[in-house]
């Protein structure tokens, strides 16, 4: 058998009610030259069986089973297993649109000098499997990411939007698996910094189910994680400049997901503390932000969740 173009990689956790249409989404591709390596890590729900139903369907999908480690280990186990030329990462609870592997190998023919590349995002409510329209949808800078963007929001969002070499990824030395947060962004910040070139893609491809639980408690330690991430690089960014930016993210992140209005107004306020020109750089979405958190104490939680986007 021919080794594949892609390699997807699907780590799970007890991720029964979303993972079918992730499958699916897959399964849909316009470009079926793939392999697909579902990693169950220690799910305690109906995953496995939902896993074993779509291997015996198609012998292009593995499964791997390990004890609960968390996603980098299982997406380092997935891609140690991968024989394509190109590693593709996706979450049990996103999925792609039909074209997103097609997108990525005429861009890949087109751009031979990327390693890496990523595109535009969806952001929906609760699960992957609604027809929701979207609340949101990222945004891809032009030209290569610099270490200053990966580390002050990140463009790339989720690894279900990455798309890499699978040498440059095995060279890296994969995710990081002691870390509990920022870990996807950590090795994006070390592919970067290690001279490996990423570009976007200005496309919508990716639907990325946004979840509430543990809102806020979550938010500070991504902003801790973030923060042991950024001490890194000190010596070669601006940190305070980045993490203005990145408290926007963190701001914008709790107004989409109902955060009480008091967190959604502390990260605008220490965004602007700690660097004003940074935060107010993208000006329609910094104004947003501002404006929408400002307002969203006069608004009961259902409806920030709807009109903010």
């Amino acid at each position: 058998m021919n080794n594949p173009t892609f390699s997807i990689i699907v780590p799970v956790f007890n991720a029964s009610g979303t993972l079918a249409a992730t499958i699916a989404s897959v399964l849909g591709q316009t470009d079926q030259d793939w392999e697909m390596i579902l990693v169950d890590d220690g799910s305690t729900d109906q995953s496995l069986r939902v896993m074993m139903d779509f291997t015996c369907l198609d012998d292009r999908i593995r499964m791997l089973s390990q004890a609960n480690k968390g996603p980098s280990a299982a997406r380092n186990l997935g891609a140690a297993m991968a024989r394509g030329q190109f590693i593709a990462f996706l979450d049990a609870d996103d999925v792609w649109t039909a074209d997103k592997l097609a997108s990525h190998r005429h861009f890949h023919e087109v751009n031979p000098g990327s390693d890496a590349s990523f595109a535009q995002i969806e952001f929906v409510e609760t699960d992957a499997n609604a027809k929701a329209a979207a609340r949101t949808t990222s945004t891809v800078p032009a030209g290569v990411l610099s270490l200053q963007q990966v580390i002050a929001e990140n463009p790339v969002c989720t690894t279900s939007n990455l798309v890499m070499s699978a040498q440059a990824f095995h060279q890296l030395g994969g995710f990081c698996e002691q870390m509990a947060h920022a870990e996807d962004q950590e090795f994006i910040a070390r592919f970067v910094d290690q001279g490996y070139v990423i570009t976007g893609i200005d496309t919508l491809l990716v639907r990325y189910c946004m979840m509430e639980s543990g809102l806020s408690a979550d938010l500070e330690s991504m902003l801790g994680g973030w923060r042991c991430l950024a001490d890194k690089y000190s010596d070669r960014i601006d940190v305070d400049a980045a993490e203005a930016v990145y408290c926007r993210y963190l701001a914008r992140r709790a107004l989409r997901t109902g955060a009480q209005p008091s967190v959604a107004l502390s990260y605008v306020r220490d965004g602007l503390r700690l660097d004003s020109a940074a935060f107010l750089a993208d000006r329609r979405r910094s104004l947003m932000t501002v404006c929408a958190s400002l307002a969203s104490i006069f608004m009961p939680r259902p409806m920030r969740r709807r009109l903010f986007a």
